[in-house]
């Protein structure tokens, strides 16, 4: 490894002492006993453990069907498509059902939108159907009622308050659903009653400054794989930002040298905090978050004077960028029509500059385009300005939580307790809902009829994959119900189709079959017209005038951003979010103040000391990359009501968010650190089943590439040609299965993680667990920093069990429990394990999960169940995928390679009298990666795509030199620095 490429895991490798295995202030402790006697002892252990396995468990009976459901075939996966939308994130999926029972979601192939992979949070949303925290009856005041008595009283009021001209106000989220707007429409002009959307991280800066700039109020398509340089100032577009999943895939198609043209897009990203985009990026420019107009206006000065148009005066960016953004105008004007630049934050005025440097490039209509806009962050301030200034008769409110996630939140609290009428439907309780007299259950989208239009001409419909669990009415029935409508919401969904979409197209000539077909579609892709669009010039010198009198406020500014895993505040709620560390920081189960590591020597913090900031309290996380005068927290955390204690963490970052010009802005300026003398040891996984520093993540750059595919990967071939046996190779007559990961496709967004955990039945811990090194998930992704500690550059690696061929693990088992299949899989026996854990120990990639507890509720000792997140009910065992063991106290597990998948897959082709297809067979990794970095397949299929990724040059496998022969291969990550 040379000196230039010396990565590192986390900051306190660079203190004198880089290995303290004890806690500080203890010393080693010595014992008499000698070896020889120690060996004994284990001895007997062992045999004794041996014995003790073979007890059986206490039985629980399985009770058959007495009737079996038609639909239903016992042991065999039904597929239903569907969409998943959750207030600010969509994706088109495929629900597998396991006897009634939703377990798991898979990308939709046939979508127009998302066709690859989906996030992590979509592969955790099953969990949340299995919530025991759930409303299960109509409550009023807290007494449950009926739904009878419920709609009685409710009905009665909003007649009252409609004939005597009170305002009722309706609060949703953004609503994408057509049919659901027309049903709004109606209720709305039934009761007098105004509609307002809210989201709780709003863009309608971006759609102000739109329609400023073009004369839509449109939020337009952005391509980033037709950008040949992408810029983005403050954006996480591949972690949060309007579609991510989608824009990953897109992103990932101009960083594939194996498939793609060798045509590698440059991505700079100018950005205050280290966001999953921004270490991702070609060229990271650290920059303060109060500076973001500034370089938006020098960006657009400069290019401005090259096109000939006017320039504005505005002050200048810091010396040490304007250099760095010289070399970013020179390749933006290099790159005309084929370049993309886009800003995160919601000030209207930054967002009119970025349309005037998109105008100036020509990139309108080639990499942004107004033909299918999106259709969601719709809301606005103006909607909660209308309930908290119009005094209402009635508020009802439909799955939002304003009182928790609003600055005003005390306004807004106090407009609802004043209302004579206050109704919530929801499915969870939260912080709105208990302040309203009447909350009604609403079910989870599997569980519910629905349709959405995500963008404008991609229509979809969402069906339910199982009953009802508990007394819940979607929202849309109450509406119909309180309108006196006896209709069905499925009967509303399907005239509304046969009305309005069934005449736009020519594929099905019957109502009823252009329903089926596009039910098991997922979607109806429709021709659209672009929206006409028209550029004012005079909004950009408006726009920089303004920016040219911000004034630099004293002190730190806080950026308030969204967590890949927790978004807006719904993670809290599903411990399987919580548990999946943050991509960049690494940290799971909390939120914290990240600061820079100048900040930190002169504040002397050091990471888990509490600090203040103004009226919050929090822990401070020392972050390389971060800008000084930037802290960087994320909101989503610190919800109390409706969470189980053990589900309680961090703290509620929004009320330091601020309202200004009438848009909801999220970096507030003029905070003083300081250092409370507390401290709060965070869950930090980073160190945890390290490899000891070896040369693990090999990367080169572009011109390099260019010359040489091979390079940064010389030493694969040096070390392939040392490797010497004196064994005969084994031959694998049959399949030889094997994974190849492309380092420049992965963005580390962890959906593969999660979709792991989703489909191998693998435990949460919960904090105080992970915090001793005792995760249990089975893929890890490793985050190394590389350079300078103020702004280094980030590689991240997916680890798994390497399936070695030479597998250290095997030999050292006393009971053969993990040993070598005839294909090529290192397979676990787990009856057999008697928990030694040898096999971790001899593991040089440490991706062996060890079963301190157990998590599953079913040891016969009560003191070994261990349930951190109310896991081990029922209710939500139903989310168990009955094709994985459910594994015990004392037990070893890691990857299988989802051996689960290979047998159905196998068995499927030998029933249809065939061979397995190339890419027929995918683990829930690979299905669930939205940037495709992930390819299994057949090794001893020539023609397989994994074989031929295991001949690029640029492929190697992790520790090559200890000659495991690991069936996992890795290709170089290239970095475009051209």
């Amino acid at each position: 490894m040379s000196e230039e490429n010396k990565y590192w895991h986390i900051l306190e490798e660079f203190e004198p002492i880089k290995d303290e295995r004890l806690p500080k202030g203890r010393e080693e402790v010595t014992s008499p006993t000698s070896r020889r006697n120690f060996l004994k002892v284990l001895g007997l252990g062992t045999a004794s453990a041996a014995f003790i396995a073979s007890c059986k468990r206490p039985a629980e009976k399985a009770i058959p069907y007495f009737i079996k459901p038609e639909e239903i075939t016992p042991g065999k996966a039904a597929y239903y498509a569907s969409s998943y939308f959750n207030q600010n994130e969509f994706c088109n999926v495929l629900v597998k059902v396991r006897d009634n029972r939703p377990i798991k979601l898979e990308p939709n192939p046939k979508s127009v939108v998302t066709p690859q992979g989906t996030s992590g949070r979509v592969q955790a949303s099953v969990l949340d159907v299995y919530n025991v925290n759930r409303y299960q009856h109509p409550q009023k005041s807290g007494e449950s009622i009926d739904w009878e008595t419920a709609d009685g009283e409710i009905v009665s009021q909003l007649r009252q308050l409609a004939n005597e001209g009170q305002p009722v106000i309706l609060l949703t989220p953004t609503i994408i659903s057509p049919t659901t707007k027309k049903l709004i429409g109606d209720f709305a002009e039934t009761f007098g009653a105004e509609w307002q959307q809210y989201d709780a991280i709003p863009m309608d800066g971006f759609r102000e400054a739109n329609q400023r700039t073009f004369g839509v109020n449109a939020l337009p398509e952005y391509r980033f794989d037709k950008a040949d340089c992408i810029v983005s100032v403050g954006c996480d577009f591949l972690g949060t930002w309007l579609s991510p999943v989608e824009f990953s895939g897109q992103y990932a198609k101009r960083r594939d040298l194996f498939n793609g043209d060798g045509n590698l897009n440059k991505h700079y990203q100018i950005e205050a905090g280290m966001s999953l985009t921004g270490s991702n990026a070609d060229v990271r420019i650290r920059a303060e978050r109060s500076d973001y107009g500034r370089i938006l206006a020098y960006l657009y000065n400069q290019l401005a004077t090259q096109k000939g148009a006017p320039a504005i005066d505005v002050p200048t960016p810091p010396q040490e960028i304007t250099t760095k953004l010289d070399e970013v105008v020179a390749d933006l004007a290099a790159s005309e029509g084929k370049s993309l630049v886009v800003c995160g934050d919601n000030n209207p005025d930054y967002q009119v500059i970025v349309n005037g440097i998109n105008q100036l490039l020509g990139n309108i209509e080639n990499t942004i385009q107004f033909e299918r806009t999106y259709n969601h962050f719709r809301g606005s301030e103006k909607s909660l300005e209308t309930l908290v200034n119009s005094n209402p008769g009635a508020v009802i409110i439909w799955d939002v939580n304003p009182v928790y996630n609003h600055p005003k939140s005390e306004k807004i609290k106090a407009a609802i307790e004043k209302a004579p009428l206050s109704v919530a439907i929801s499915a969870l309780p939260d912080e709105t809902t208990e302040l309203c007299q009447y909350v009604l259950p609403s079910p989870g989208y599997l569980e519910c009829w629905d349709d959405a239009e995500y963008k404008t001409g991609v229509v979809s419909i969402l069906q339910p994959t199982l009953h009802k669990l508990f007394d819940a009415r979607q929202a849309q029935e109450s509406l119909l119900a309180w309108m006196g409508d006896e209709s069905s919401w499925l009967d509303t969904i399907k005239n509304n189709w046969a009305s309005t979409y069934f005449p736009q197209q020519n594929e099905q000539s019957d109502t009823e079959r252009f329903w089926v077909e596009t039910l098991k579609k997922g979607e109806l892709v429709l021709e659209t017209t672009p929206e006409s669009i028209t550029f004012n010039p005079d909004e950009i010198g408006n726009s920089l005038n303004t920016i040219n009198t911000e004034n630099q406020v004293e002190g730190f500014t806080i950026e308030l951003v969204e967590n890949v895993n927790i978004g807006t505040g719904h993670g809290p709620l599903n411990p399987w979010l919580q548990e999946v560390p943050d991509p960049v920081t690494r940290i799971a189960w909390d939120n914290y103040a990240s600061i820079s590591p100048a900040v930190a020597r002169q504040e002397d913090i050091k990471n888990g000391d509490v600090i203040q900031l103004g009226n919050l309290t929090i822990p401070a996380f020392v972050q390389p990359g971060q800008a000084d005068k930037t802290i960087s927290i994320a909101v989503g955390y610190g919800r109390v009501n409706g969470i189980p204690e053990k589900l309680i963490t961090g703290v509620n970052a929004y009320p330091l968010a601020k309202v200004e010009n009438g848009s909801r802005q999220f970096a507030v300026p003029g905070f003083t650190i300081t250092k409370t003398g507390d401290f709060e040891q965070m869950a930090l996984v980073q160190g945890h089943q390290s490899m000891e520093g070896r040369p693990i993540v090999r990367e080169s750059t572009y011109d390099k590439w260019k010359e040489d595919p091979a390079s940064g990967n010389e030493m694969h071939e040096e070390i392939k040609h040392h490797h010497t046996t004196l064994y005969k190779k084994h031959e694998y007559k049959g399949h030889k299965w094997g994974m190849a990961i492309d380092l420049n496709k992965c963005t580390g967004c962890s959906a593969c993680v999660l979709a792991c955990n989703t489909e191998n039945n693998i435990p949460v811990v919960g904090k105080k667990e992970v915090r001793r090194a005792h995760e249990m998930q089975w893929i890890r992704i490793d985050r190394y920093y590389n350079g300078d500690v103020e702004n280094p550059e980030v590689a991240r690696q997916p680890v798994m069990c390497q399936h070695c061929d030479n597998a250290p693990c095997e030999n050292v088992c006393p009971v053969a429990a993990t040993n070598h299949s005839s294909e090529g899989l290192n397979q676990m026996a787990y009856n057999r394990c008697i928990g030694t854990r040898y096999c971790n120990n001899n593991c040089p990639y440490k991706v062996r999960r060890f079963n301190w507890m157990d998590y599953t509720g079913a040891d016969a000792i009560p003191n070994n169940r261990y349930d951190p997140a109310n896991l081990t009910m029922d209710l939500s065992r139903m989310r168990h995928n009955p094709d994985v063991t459910v594994r015990a106290k004392g037990v070893i597990e890691k990857c299988s390679f989802c051996v689960q998948r290979i047998q159905e897959k196998k068995l499927t082709a030998k029933n249809e009298g065939r061979q397995l297809e190339d890419g027929e067979l995918q683990p829930a990794c690979q299905q669930a990666c939205p940037s495709d970095a992930i390819v299994f397949g057949d090794m001893n299929d020539p023609n397989s795509k994994v074989s031929k990724m295991m001949k690029d040059p640029r492929n190697y496998h992790l520790l090559e030199e200890l000659h495991t022969l690991p069936s996992v291969g890795y290709l170089t990550k290239i970095r475009n620095k051209s």
